[in-house]
């Protein structure tokens, strides 16, 4: 399937509808693995491209290493979507985001906590400000 020709406002918009209906319909206290099945599954469902586990390898000078670094979600190659499943999202949840966004050269991710009871209070919009 190829991207779509959405701008990546509107593939935000899907992709927040699809994360609240996966969380009315699960609820808090799951694995992120089954939040992560079934975003992926309702966003395919909406038509968008999108890679689960997309490896990241680290790029060190000239040097390549694979280093384990996988996106949890990368919907239209540019967008990606770190889920969680915890109390409460910390720094170390926005540094592993930003990372993933300045090892793939992408602009915008997604953090999204599913263990809370409104899903509007787990999102959080990470941007990578690129260097020009």
């Amino acid at each position: 399937m190829n991207e779509s020709n959405l701008n990546i406002e509107e593939v935000v918009t899907l992709i927040i509808g699809c994360a609240i209906k996966v969380h009315k319909a699960l609820g808090p206290g799951l694995l992120e693995s089954a939040y992560k099945e079934c975003l992926y599954y309702e966003l395919l469902k909406a038509g968008l491209f999108v890679e689960k586990e997309k490896p990241m390898p680290l790029i060190y000078e000239e040097v390549k290493l694979d280093v384990g670094y996988r996106i949890d979600l990368l919907v239209e190659r540019r967008l990606v979507i770190e889920i969680k499943s915890k109390e409460a999202l910390n720094d170390i949840d926005l540094a592993q985001t930003l990372t993933y966004l300045k090892i793939g050269d992408f602009r915008l991710g997604l953090l999204i906590n599913f263990n809370v009871t409104l899903l509007k209070n787990g999102l959080k919009r990470v941007v990578n400000r690129l260097e020009n």
